[in-house]
């Protein structure tokens, strides 16, 4: 795995490789059989390989494709270890993944002012993947690491009623 991150560290890749992980680890997120075909201790992984190969065919690096090979060929759930190669391939890069979670797409202006805010909460420079989510109903959950950030406005009205009430 190092070689891999090494290797696209040299050639100007891993920030896409970062990308494209943290998508992958979404997609299965989003895909309950899938996650679960990927973490099956039963399937060979001959088969979990050409399934990755299948999805990921022309839409990722093969470095990409290398790492989530390795990751699914380990027992249990894959889409911790996925995330945890997306937070390595930050880390080389000095910079840590943040996931913003929002109820709308943000336009570039709003997207450079949170990750700006973000940077600065972190202490270090972020790479922001916005992730759109409808049970978000307004302001943003943001994920640094194992740190939750509740800036929606859900969580803004709970503590101000916990405020009144106290």
């Amino acid at each position: 795995m190092e070689a891999v991150f090494a290797e696209t560290d040299a050639d100007g890749t891993l920030g896409d490789v970062e990308d494209e992980l943290f998508r992958f680890d979404r997609l299965l997120e989003s895909q309950p059989r899938l996650r679960s075909a990927l973490g099956d201790p039963v399937l060979p992984d001959e088969n979990k390989r050409a399934l990755v190969d299948d999805l990921l065919k022309d839409r990722a690096s093969d470095a990409t494709v290398t790492l989530v090979h390795v990751a699914i060929s380990r027992p249990g759930d894959p889409v911790n270890r996925i995330q945890a190669l997306a937070d390595r391939a930050a880390a080389r890069r000095d910079r840590v993944l943040v996931e913003a979670r929002t109820a709308v797409e943000l336009d570039d202006e709003r997207r450079d002012r949170l990750a700006e805010a973000l940077s600065h909460a972190a202490g270090r420079q972020v790479d922001l993947e916005v992730v759109v989510d409808p049970s978000v109903v307004g302001g943003v959950v943001a994920r640094i690491g194992d740190e939750l950030i509740d800036g929606t406005v859900r969580r803004k009205l709970e503590l101000a009623l916990e405020e009144m009430t106290a």
